[in-house]
């Protein structure tokens, strides 16, 4: 799910970048220091929205470097139990399929494939199988997630297809 949330980030700045184009240089800095990076607590930033403030720096005794903190608000991505997802499938094997949904990514595990589907080690590429659908590597699907874990850089998560609606999307 997405959400919209402000938040802050301190970045320190060289002495040598320091002087009239100092809140370019912050303002970059806070772009590439936070977009596309993962927290346990929010989840993924896919975008910084606005900076709102960037406060007075301070000076790092015997350092020369200062200290800005920066207020901005971001677009989040955090996955949830029971949310619907689309992914790509990145790789299929005996023990069931891994999709790319965005940034993370979704194991789904054989038994919770329906059970019409069969494994085909002897493709190539790899593939479940019914009579109307297949699964392998660069499908497009729809998955139900049943349980996430996340780390302080990174969320997986666990997955189903096998209810209505879920699987291949044609």
């Amino acid at each position: 799910m997405f959400f919209h949330k402000k938040l802050t980030h301190t970045i320190t700045l060289h002495p040598s970048f320091l002087g009239p184009r100092m809140r370019e240089f912050v303002t970059k800095r806070l772009y590439k220091d936070v977009e596309g990076t993962c927290t346990g607590r929010y989840g993924y930033i896919v975008a910084v929205v606005a900076i709102l403030d960037i406060q007075t720096g301070k000076i790092i005794p015997g350092h020369g470097s200062a200290e800005f903190e920066v207020k901005y608000s971001a677009i989040l991505f955090k996955p949830f139990k029971n949310e619907v997802l689309d992914g790509v499938v990145e790789s299929v094997n005996k023990l069931g399929f891994v999709t790319n949904a965005g940034p993370f990514q979704i194991f789904v595990s054989g038994s919770y494939i329906p059970s019409d589907m069969k494994l085909d080690m002897n493709t190539n590429p790899p593939s479940f199988h019914s009579d109307d659908q297949k699964i392998e590597k660069g499908t497009l699907v729809r998955i139900k997630i049943i349980g996430t874990l996340i780390d302080a850089t990174k969320i997986t998560a666990i997955g189903t297809i096998k209810e209505d609606y879920l699987g291949v999307i044609e």
